[in-house]
């Protein structure tokens, strides 16, 4: 199933890096970023990560939450958190329930071997739990910019 804008989100509850379980619930009352991706550690991965580190102040100054979810264990998403200075909560989603309910758990195929994975994917949640604005087969390059544009233009219709 492919949520679009107007859907409920589905709800979560997954495992921090820290430790701490983090749910959509603890968002209710504020818009939410919720990004899907593949692995931590690789250079896509990474590079969309620290992109929303470098653009956190923009995004949290207007009142949005950034949450990043992978099947990545809850201690590689410490270790990664660490190592790039992220101070957005990095969720373990080990048997992709949640990427199966967000409809970014995919076929993928990669030099010539057919696999499933994350989709890289994200999905602006108002205050309500109301998916705004969703964005798949995300390209890391000026991905962050187009979700402050789209961030900018929902608060300038509201």
């Amino acid at each position: 199933m492919e949520l679009s804008i107007g859907d409920r989100a589905p709800s979560f509850i997954l495992e921090s890096g820290d430790g701490a379980s983090v749910g959509l619930k603890d968002y209710r009352g504020r818009t939410v970023v919720v990004y899907f991706y593949p692995k931590d550690g690789t250079s896509g991965c990474t590079a969309e990560a620290c992109s929303f580190r470098d653009h956190l102040g923009r995004i949290e100054a207007i009142g949005v939450a950034v949450v990043g979810i992978s099947p990545d264990s809850p201690a590689s998403h410490r270790r990664f958190a660490a190592k790039h200075g992220l101070t957005f909560p990095l969720l373990s989603d080990p048997d992709h329930a949640v990427a199966e309910a967000y409809g970014v758990w995919v076929p993928k195929r990669m030099y010539g071997r057919d696999y499933m994975g994350i989709e890289r994917s994200t999905f602006i949640i108002d205050p309500a739990g109301i998916i705004q604005r969703v964005f798949r087969k995300v390209q890391v390059n000026g991905h962050v910019e187009a979700v402050l544009t789209a961030l900018s233009e929902g608060r300038a219709s509201s």
